[in-house]
């Protein structure tokens, strides 16, 4: 299948997703289509059991789409073998979610190191981009501390770093926010917003935040397994 010539760096078209419980076959995802801009920020607000998670999973190559494809900067991906989607995920993708996930053992600054490690950068050089990450985060003095020793917003503040550290070309949020107080949520928000704005990333972020998702480019939510504006 040839590539579609597109802008959007994020395209899902006629997305089918179902699973199986027992006799019966759950339709999640029901020819969802949705795309995503460069540099744009869009909430994905929808009630539990919606299909938040399968959407994200889905998009971020998690999941293989039942029918429909999935285009990434404009190359389908939807049916690559998984040794081709693990590359892309590390490449292309970046993932938060509700939990920080950082390695405990590891400092603020070695969680981020760790993917650049993985994708063959330098030590030095990725020591620097962290370093880099956690400055335009403002967690620059927490570097050498391990997550145990820092607050709920400064941990989600190195797994964002953690996220982007690569350059992906999207990022995908799951409730990022959602273990915050509202301050720190708002905090914790403002520097993922900046983030996307100097990096020229997409992101899509699921949450029930609506005054967090109010700040953002524009909303959707699923309804009968569409993905329609909010």
């Amino acid at each position: 299948m040839s590539a579609v010539v597109s802008q959007d760096v994020l395209r899902l078209e006629k997305v089918e997703r179902h699973y199986s419980q027992g006799d019966t076959q759950l339709a999640i995802l029901r020819g969802a289509d949705f795309a995503l801009k460069r540099g744009e920020i869009v909430a994905l607000v929808a009630p539990s059991g919606a299909g938040k998670s399968t959407l994200l999973h889905v998009a971020g190559l998690l999941e293989r789409p039942d029918d429909g494809e999935i285009y990434l900067d404009g190359e389908p991906c939807g049916r690559l073998g998984d040794d081709q989607r693990t590359a892309m995920r590390r490449r292309d993708i970046g993932f938060v979610y509700q939990f920080h996930h950082l390695l405990p053992e590891f400092t603020a600054l070695e969680n981020i190191m760790m993917p650049q490690l993985i994708s063959g950068l330098r030590q030095a050089d990725a020591a620097d981009r962290a370093r880099q990450l956690l400055d335009y985060m403002r967690i620059g003095h927490r570097a050498d501390h391990r997550p145990s020793e820092l607050s709920g917003g400064e941990q989600q503040r190195v797994a964002i770093a953690r996220a982007v550290a690569n350059a992906p070309l999207v990022l995908f949020a799951d409730e990022p926010t959602g273990n915050l107080d509202p301050e720190t949520a708002g905090y914790v928000f403002e520097a993922l917003q900046a983030l996307v704005r100097q990096s020229g990333l997409a992101a899509l972020i699921a949450t029930h935040n609506h005054e967090l998702a109010a700040l953002m480019d524009r909303c959707v939510t699923l309804a009968e397994g569409q993905v329609v504006p909010a």
